[in-house]
């Protein structure tokens, strides 16, 4: 893996330290800077500012609310208000040329669902919908009336997000954030945190790759699928490794008419249009902890799984061919696949922003401005994200949430 040139911090100590420069540490560096200004020293530390293999350049890009969990609903629907708003946002970055806009594709998510889970599915539609979200439980029949392609012969139905649930510009989002960050002050630097100098127990500096100490106020673990590593540094452990998933970009010499949503089938496999082709992909079989660095391609997940289970729940996908694939990393929190936010109880300068499960670009924005507020105020000001704390990890207790790809 080719990494790009170090280079070396330009102070000797910061207020803020961030470990990771990919969405979620962007997003905290910006709407840290929004909340600071010019008032607290801030430093991302990125391994690679190519983001090759970071999880944001690597995911899918989709953002959902049909989540079971409120907080995971009202943290998405903020992440929508954000998306919409990005050239707002941005555009006192951008002086000289158009803000970005997401390109959201609002197609909305459909969930097939099993005769025998449509209970917990309309359950699951109603929460939603008493939050705002504008999820819709279909029968049978009027699944296939929507979405004629579909075979619905062995389903319950579906849940469909009518409205706010799509994909969008992943890149567009990162490249943001920082831009807007580094506009703001803050301070990017290609390098990595290789240890932790405890004192007092609390995080007194950390010391880089090219032999540097960092002294730092506060530092936040936003290291994404390395997480782990970095709160061993501190002394510290959390259920989060990285899990290889495969995306494959297919054509289909019969294409699918009308508005096609995502589709989550029954077998976990997930289908969307890309403009003429598709995008898949699946939980890999012998799913498990992979090696920090190991990007290998299993070309058979494709051929074995996701075709079969393509073609049997959309007959019309019975000649493909795969144009492109890569292998990206989730930073999968084994304890219950949801996030990690907030400072460790004991070292008390010690946040986590981390094991987001594949959820962390659609969660970034609300992430990032919780991992703001509780730096700044001390507290959360908006979202209550106090059920993803640190201290559930050590309790084992999980923070469950059944809505997961």
């Amino acid at each position: 893996m080719a990494i790009p040139p170090y280079k070396a911090p330009t102070r000797t100590a910061y207020d803020i330290v961030i470990v990771g420069g990919a969405v979620v540490g962007s997003s905290s560096a910006y709407w840290l800077s929004q909340a600071l200004g010019g008032s607290a020293s801030i430093l991302v530390v990125e391994r690679d500012s190519s983001y090759e293999f970071s999880s944001t350049a690597l995911s899918t890009s989709a953002i959902r609310q049909q989540y079971s969990n409120p907080i995971n609903v009202k943290i998405s629907q903020f992440g929508i208000e954000t998306i919409r708003r990005f050239p707002e946002l941005m555009a006192p970055f951008f002086p000289n040329e158009p803000a970005p806009d997401l390109g959201f594709r609002e197609h909305g998510y459909l969930y097939c669902c099993s005769p025998e889970g449509v209970e917990a599915a309309k359950a699951r539609v109603e929460l939603q919908r008493s939050l705002g979200a504008h999820t819709v439980f279909l029968e049978p029949g009027a699944l296939k009336e929507r979405f004629p392609w579909l075979n619905v012969d062995d389903l319950g139905g579906g849940s469909w997000g009518s409205r706010e649930e799509g994909w969008f510009d992943s890149m567009g989002m990162l490249n943001g954030f920082r831009r807007a960050a580094r506009g703001s002050g803050v301070e990017y630097i290609d390098n990595a945190v290789v240890g932790l100098d405890m004192a007092d127990g609390r995080v007194a500096a950390a010391r880089l790759a090219t032999g540097e100490t960092i002294w730092c106020g506060t530092l936040v673990n936003a290291a994404g699928p390395r997480a782990q590593l970095v709160a061993a540094m501190a002394g510290l452990s959390i259920p989060v490794a990285p899990y290889k998933r495969y995306s494959f970009v297919f054509s289909s010499a019969t294409p699918i008419p009308g508005r096609m949503p995502n589709v989550i089938d029954l077998s976990g496999t997930f289908v969307r249009p890309e403009g003429e082709l598709f995008l898949t992909g699946n939980t890999p079989q012998g799913d498990g902890p992979a090696d920090y660095d190991d990007f290998e391609m299993h070309h058979e997940e494709f051929d074995d799984y996701i075709w079969p289970a393509l073609w049997h729940r959309i007959p019309a996908f019975d000649a493909l061919k795969v144009q492109t694939c890569w292998t990206g990393h989730y930073e999968y929190n084994m304890l219950d696949h949801n996030g990690i936010v907030g400072f460790h109880p004991q070292v008390t300068n010690f946040m986590f922003a981390n094991g987001f499960s594949g959820h962390g670009l659609q969660q970034s924005p609300a992430v990032g401005r919780a991992v703001s507020e509780l730096i700044v105020h001390g507290a959360f000001q908006t979202l209550d994200l106090s059920p993803f704390s640190y201290e559930r990890i050590r309790r084992n207790e999980p923070f469950l949430e059944e809505a997961v790809i």
